[in-house]
């Protein structure tokens, strides 16, 4: 399948809507707090994303082939669930870590990121998973430049993981993003050096490894005697599992960080500032 370079008009498109699906998650930090439920969460996003950015949840109604339609604006995903949580009624708690994973469409172009939360007293080992993580991603970002290969890009991820006692899930992996939701290249996040697809200027892509404390295998959620709902996916031995994700741009020099806001987390110390871009 062709990948999808972007033009510079293209670009600008990409970057109003990645820098407005990072506003909405800025916006969301002071709601995530004990006993607000995920689904007041996914309320509050998405009348942000409607009314105020006047732009679209792209992941409300979102029906890849072989999944149900997905019901919400956003994806919630809490302690052990490792993607696509499904936000409900049950209250966040003191010591839970969620990863909040919103997408928004703006002028018809996808901006893409998600971030971890902690919620009240966590502990040490769920403070330093969701920390890893935050460092694996960008160890994969700071990679991105022209002539690199995206097995690249997944072997520093992986390693850095592997590095720390963790796993890192190979079922699911970041994707190019622009028009449509989902496009090439698939951005695996372990992988050897040197191996699979050269990048390329214009390219616009998601990073967004998801880190397991526990064993890499992962499964349906299945608890108790409720049917499947056709997109949470946990970790099999239930350990906690977290994800960061950022939209990145590759351009002739480096990268460019598009998913970046006023409350964006300030990136590790390896990170240099010039290699940042900062949106103005």
């Amino acid at each position: 399948m062709p990948k999808s370079l972007k033009t510079a008009d293209e670009i600008e498109g990409m970057r109003q809507a990645c820098r407005l699906a990072s506003e909405v998650l800025d916006m969301l930090t002071p709601h995530v707090q004990p006993g607000i439920t995920t689904r007041e969460i996914d309320r509050i996003a998405h009348e942000y994303m409607t009314q105020v950015q006047q732009a679209v949840p792209a992941t409300l109604g979102y029906q890849p082939p072989g999944y149900p339609p997905y019901p919400a604006s956003l994806c919630t995903s809490l302690n052990e669930v490792v993607c696509h949580g499904i936000p409900d009624d049950r209250p966040l708690k003191h010591g839970d870590i969620v990863n909040i994973d919103v997408t928004v469409i703006k002028d018809g172009w996808h901006g893409d990121n998600s971030r971890m939360y902690l919620v009240g007293e966590t502990s040490i080992a769920a403070r330093r998973l969701c920390a890893v993580t935050f460092e694996a991603m960008w160890k994969g970002i700071v990679k991105v430049r022209p002539g690199v290969r995206l097995g690249d890009i997944g072997h520093a991820i992986q390693t850095h993981a592997e590095h720390a006692g963790f796993s890192v899930v190979r079922e699911f992996c970041g994707h190019g993003v622009g028009r449509k939701f989902h496009e090439e290249p698939q951005v695996l996040h372990y992988g050897r050096p040197g191996t699979l697809e050269e990048l390329v200027p214009g390219m616009t892509f998601t990073i967004e490894p998801m880190i397991n404390a526990g064993k890499r295998d992962i499964k349906e959620d299945r608890r108790g005697n409720r049917p499947y709902d056709g997109w949470t996916i946990v970790t099999r031995d239930r350990s906690l599992s977290a994800q960061w994700e950022h939209t990145v741009l590759v351009t002739e020099t480096g990268y460019e960080v598009l998913t970046l806001s006023a409350g964006s987390p300030t990136p590790p110390a390896f990170v240099t500032p010039a290699s940042v871009a900062v949106p103005a």
